[in-house]
């Protein structure tokens, strides 16, 4: 039997993804003076498991690079070689490579042979260095046999004819010595639910790892009993890459006699018949058995990174939950930590499907609202119960999107140490609220603006040691990244406890600049707010980390088009916090349905305080005939719906229509519509992809009759409110003396 490995390429690319992930983060908390030795295990295991898979799917390049990487952790954890700060330095120069290589991988390319070869020969001269003095390196041997034992992955007749030969060498000489080893332990190996397929493909697998000394199928359960000297890890690792752990069993035991004598003889025959099919099956199990005995390092110490397959765990993960209890050949079947790998795309769709039972749903109870409630008090009643049901399965499904905000705060301790051991400083990284979930489309592209916020903060924010001195403050700055929901958004911040924005320094720039609107009398949040200006930068010197005025429009920019908003809070000589505000997807919001004119607009709930209807004494008319309304003793610029969009036939009076208090990036405001439609879930259509892009506009939506409603910018609006309070606001105050 031939087995095709390709189709494990996706799992073997997702899982060295997490063992890289993991490897970082262990290597960015190893204390280079006292190491401890079950991190340096696991940091061991990583790359023995990569180096593992690697070579069964003939993947050279990455073979080799994990191979000299393996031997000097090998030495590191077993105190032959005493680790420095220098040498964590190059091993995650390694894990940069090693991730360079495997995206080459992914992509169908190969690898960049000059980078590799840079890589080893620096991890080379590292264990030359720790080589040097002795007469020979023992620990070099051990690492060397797994991979003669991988290699053979390339196809050619003679390799499969000499390894048929060495197979069928070593299977008689164990018929021979058998007798003579009665110490040789028996593991009784239980695997049910396989299919007939998958039982050969394990058997075989198996048969790599020892001798199949009896078997027994009855049906879908195969037992069988393996002379074998590996661990119940290295058993648990290989079948995991078929079937999940719930579905093993694994206890010592002795083969009966009579099926000893009765099964002997098939399976030497089995492998002189097949000789050749089972050569290719076998290489790569003797890999897969190296690259799966590491597993149990994940669960020591989990890593924080969520796969582009959108899984919770890996299919192998179970194996990996509890190193050394033998209490896990137990497990119960339909085990609680069991998942499946399920592509985004397919989630997509499923996303999709219950956008339109939404969009059912509303039509359905737009048609019913014409029936009478009491004579249909059934119908009314069972939707309801559709609603009820509906919003559970959207958030049941929106949950399966859904990624800890982990996934990017784990990319932040290198970047942090790699920066500030470039600009001489010493920074201290905290993280909050990693559980926090966010959808995985907005994590993906919160990443970069995060980075950027975090490359000023490193350059820009926090002083160096000397300065900080000075200032009476810690030597080691603090950098602080938080997440945590409220309402229906997710908060985002970036703090630190650095020198802070100057507030004179910003202004004279943007005077200089002929920034419109500028004023020494501004408030600091919108002196604040002209960093995110296209080309405004403070900065006395460019470098290579940042300072070319570049990016936070760019920053502020990806975060309105993710629906969300940013402010910034800054002291001088304390520090600043960028906030950033999203909401927590993008296919399903709770909306307020308002009707100006004969148009219906969708306000997003998250964003609106209260609504009123306001008395004529608390309308003030100022300059250029724009309103204001006075809402408990606050004067807030009133915003006209109708105005906006250039809707006919609305109420222009605000005693007689409803204004909307809003409330974004920081700022509140009125809005003036004729009346409220009601409250109800939206499903988000992007309008750019089916329309065009339009000012104050965010998306599209179809409400119950079919009909198409515009979702609001409130975003957009509050800037346009900004504008005319900050032309107004001293004529406000002349009014209403």
């Amino acid at each position: 039997m031939t087995l095709d490995i390709t189709q494990f390429y996706q799992t073997f690319f997702d899982e060295a993804d997490e063992l890289l992930a993991e490897m970082e983060r262990l290597l960015l908390e190893t204390d280079v003076g006292n190491p401890d030795a079950e991190q340096m295990n696991a940091i061991f295991r990583s790359a023995h498991s990569i180096k593992g898979g690697a070579a069964t799917f003939g993947f050279v390049a990455l073979t080799e690079t994990t191979h000299i990487l393996e031997s000097l952790l090998d030495r590191a954890r077993t105190g032959e070689m005493t680790l420095r700060t220098d040498m964590v330095d190059l091993f995650l120069e390694t894990k940069d490579v090693l991730s360079d290589q495997l995206n080459a991988y992914r992509a169908s390319s190969e690898p960049d042979a000059a980078q590799a070869a840079e890589i080893c020969a620096k991890l080379h001269r590292l264990a030359a260095e720790q080589a040097a003095g002795k007469d020979e390196a023992p620990a070099a041997a051990p690492a060397t046999a797994p991979a003669k034992a991988v290699a053979p992955n390339t196809s050619g007749v003679p390799e499969h004819v000499t390894d048929t030969l060495t197979q069928l060498a070593g299977e008689k000489a164990a018929e021979d010595t058998a007798p003579e080893a009665p110490g040789t332990p028996h593991l009784k190996i239980v695997l049910k639910g396989v299919g007939e397929k998958d039982q050969d493909l394990l058997t075989d697998e198996l048969g790599n790892l020892g001798k199949v000394a009896s078997q027994v199928k009855s049906g879908d359960r195969l037992t069988l009993w393996l002379e074998t000297d590996c661990s119940e890890d290295d058993i648990i690792a290989v079948c995991c890459f078929v079937i999940d752990m719930d579905q093993i069993e694994i206890t010592k035991g002795t083969p009966p006699a009579e099926q000893v004598e009765e099964t002997a003889l098939p399976v030497a025959a089995a492998a002189v018949v097949e000789a050749a099919p089972v050569v290719e099956v076998a290489s790569p199990a003797v890999a897969v058995a190296n690259t799966a005995s590491a597993a149990p390092t994940q669960s020591t110490s989990p890593a924080p990174v969520a796969s582009p397959a959108l899984d919770e765990q890996a299919p192998a993960a179970p194996a990996a939950g509890a190193p050394g209890q033998k209490a896990r050949a137990a497990a119960p079947s339909g085990g609680e930590g069991s998942s499946i790998r399920v592509g985004v795309e397919k989630v997509d769709q499923l996303i999709n499907l219950v956008g339109e039972l939404v969009i059912t749903q509303a039509m359905l109870a737009q048609t019913a609202s014409v029936f009478d409630p009491v004579i249909h008090d059934r119908l009314f009643n069972g939707m309801a119960q559709f609603e009820r049901n509906a919003r559970d399965l959207q958030e049941a499904v929106m949950s399966i999107r859904m990624m800890p905000m982990d996934y990017v705060f784990s990319r932040f301790p290198r970047l942090v140490r790699d920066l500030a051991s470039k600009l001489g400083k010493q920074i201290e990284l905290i993280t909050f609220g990693q559980a926090t979930e966010l959808d995985k489309s907005l994590i993906e592209r919160i990443t970069d603006p995060l980075t950027h916020l975090v490359r000023n903060s490193l350059d820009h924010g926090i002083e160096t040691p000397e300065v900080r001195v000075a200032a009476g403050k810690d030597p080691v700055g603090q950098l602080i990244l938080s997440a945590e929901h409220a309402g229906g958004n997710i908060v985002i911040e970036v703090s630190d406890d650095g020198a802070g924005l100057r507030r004179d320094k910003i202004l004279a720039k943007a005077l200089k600049q002929g920034m419109p609107g500028v004023t020494e009398n501004m408030p600091d949040e919108d002196v604040w707010n002209l960093i995110f200006a296209p080309g405004f930068s403070t900065a006395e010197q460019v470098t290579d980390v940042s300072g070319r005025g570049v990016g936070m429009d760019v920053v502020k920019r990806n975060i309105q088009d993710m629906g969300g908003h940013v402010e910034i809070t800054s002291r001088a000589g304390q520090g600043t916090t960028t906030r950033i505000v999203l909401p927590l997807t993008l296919a399903i919001l709770d909306g307020m349905s308002v009707k100006t004119g004969s148009e219906i607009f969708i306000l997003p709930l998250n964003f609106v305080m209260e609504s009123l209807q306001p008395e004529a004494g608390d309308i003030y008319t100022v300059a250029g005939n724009e309103r204001l309304v006075r809402v408990r003793g606050e004067y807030l610029p009133l915003v006209e719906l109708h105005a906006t969009f250039t809707v006919a036939d609305a109420r222009t009076d605000p005693t007689q229509g409803i204004v909307v208090i809003m409330q974004a990036e920081g700022r509140r405001f009125a809005l003036l519509v004729d009346e409220l439609v009601g409250q109800q879930q939206v499903v988000v259509k992007n309008l750019e992809t089916n329309y065009r892009k339009i000012h104050g506009i965010s998306a599209a939506t179809i409400l119950g009759d079919g009909s198409v409603a515009l979702i609001v910018d409130v975003a957009a609006l509050s800037r346009l409110a900004r504008d005319l309070h900050r032309g107004h606001s001293n004529s406000a105050q002349h009014a209403a003396a």
